[in-house]
């Protein structure tokens, strides 16, 4: 059974824009978390992910997109996060978001334009007007909403992530294939477990 658009009010430009991307590149806060900042009681940072952006992530990475967080503030949990989901992509403390773009592009011998860059607020503002697909979580400052290609519907880090992840694996003809594999994955687990292999 085929699969229905993920995204039903998804113009074919921005299809086709989804359909280029090789590398995924991500700001996180305010992106793939929802922006507020939050210490403990001992004055450590904490940040809150959601799962189905993870999964998202993993996925993009196994049809062979390549993926990248890329943040301006330091952060150990960023890299305990991207080490967790397999990421060899993660840079902190990043003062110019475009040159590292430029420079994770060049060694995976890729074009701009085969970049999706996805971000919240002024600091992303400049990798995201050079890539070929630049994406805006909906609860982004809105003169980044306004120069995005695309907006999700979900809000920063309650599913943003994910949209443009299912955005991508739609464009790339991948969706169907990722249910499948799930699918039989589930079912040769269940087998295991139940000792019915047949």
């Amino acid at each position: 059974m085929s699969t229905p658009l993920v995204h039903t009010a998804t113009g074919t430009a921005v299809v086709e824009r989804a359909r280029r991307v090789q590398l995924a590149c991500f700001d996180i806060d305010g992106t793939l978390t929802d922006g507020r900042l939050r210490f403990d009681s001992e004055g450590r940072e904490t940040k809150a992910f959601h799962v189905h952006d993870g999964l998202g992530l993993v996925m993009l990475r196994k049809v062979g997109i390549e993926v990248a967080f890329i943040t301006a503030r330091a952060s150990t949990i960023v890299e305990r996060r991207g080490a967790e989901l397999g990421l060899s992509e993660v840079h902190t403390a990043v003062s110019d978001k475009l040159a590292t773009v430029r420079a994770i592009a060049t060694r995976l011998g890729i074009g701009l334009d085969a970049v999706s860059f996805m971000g919240d607020d002024l600091p992303d503002l400049g990798a995201m007007q050079q890539v070929g697909f630049a994406v805006a979580p909906a609860s982004a400052h809105v003169w980044i909403r306004e120069r995005a290609h695309w907006i999700t519907t979900a809000r920063a880090g309650e599913g943003a992530g994910r949209e443009l992840c299912d955005l991508l694996l739609h464009a790339h003809g991948k969706v169907d294939a990722l249910i499948n594999a799930a699918a039989l994955e589930q079912a040769d687990r269940t087998a295991r477990i139940t000792g019915h292999n047949a």
